[in-house]
């Protein structure tokens, strides 16, 4: 990466802050958000939100070829992410018991939970052609990035 991780996550965050700053519309800044990503993040090709319809994930804003549109909870890295209300870090997807292959050319991903008013309501997903493309560092500014879109909705 041209830039060190924390650098371009710090000025990602201060991005998605400013872009919805004052916007209290959740699509429109789900739109806005995973735009910022797909422009900012090398070595992907998909990034984007699923949003939880009671015991299903539904498509929601994303950049990136047409995806899965309904996941059932605790199904694939994204409904693991959302029943276990945990993020998942996933190396090789291949790997990933039950993982829904909605681009053959995904390999690994990172997917987290993100919540309004105390409630689970989606995931932020972001897969990568390549093996191994998400570690820790990008977890905890993916983290940033969650924590500033569940900010600004507050």
């Amino acid at each position: 990466m041209p830039k060190i991780k924390s650098e371009l996550y710090r000025e990602v965050v201060q991005q998605a802050q400013g872009l919805m700053n004052g916007e209290r519309d959740l699509i429109a800044n789900l739109a806005n958000l995973s735009a910022l990503l797909w422009m900012h993040l090398p070595d992907i090709n998909w990034a984007g939100f699923y949003l939880r319809q009671d015991d299903e994930l539904v498509l929601g804003p994303f950049q990136g070829k047409p995806a899965c549109v309904r996941i059932p909870m605790g199904r694939g890295v994204c409904g693991t992410a959302a029943k276990l209300q945990q993020p998942q870090l996933v190396q090789d997807v291949h790997q990933f018991e039950g993982h829904i292959a909605c681009d053959a050319a995904s390999n690994s991903e990172v997917v987290l939970p993100f919540y309004l008013n105390g409630q689970l309501a989606g995931v932020l997903d972001i897969d990568s052609p390549s093996l191994a493309r998400f570690d820790q560092d990008d977890l905890e500014g993916l983290q940033q990035v969650v924590l500033a879109l569940q900010d600004a909705m507050a």
